[in-house]
């Protein structure tokens, strides 16, 4: 029902809400904050995968 757009910096680029009766606020609340926070997720994971391709054969301990 929502979806958040953001980018490498974790700024939000956009946000989709498809149809929420006008009763439903909280639970639109509710969806907001996790789609953020799947999008914050999302942006982690890719920036983490892009960092260890670049540095997956240097053997640096800890990374």
């Amino acid at each position: 029902m929502i979806t958040v757009k953001m980018d490498g910096h974790k700024n939000i680029l956009g946000v989709k809400i498809e149809a929420v009766k006008s009763g439903d606020v909280e639970m639109l609340q509710d969806l907001i904050l996790a789609a953020v926070n799947e999008a914050a997720r999302k942006v982690d994971g890719a920036m983490q995968s892009s960092v260890g391709g670049m540095l997956g054969g240097l053997g640096i301990p800890g990374l």
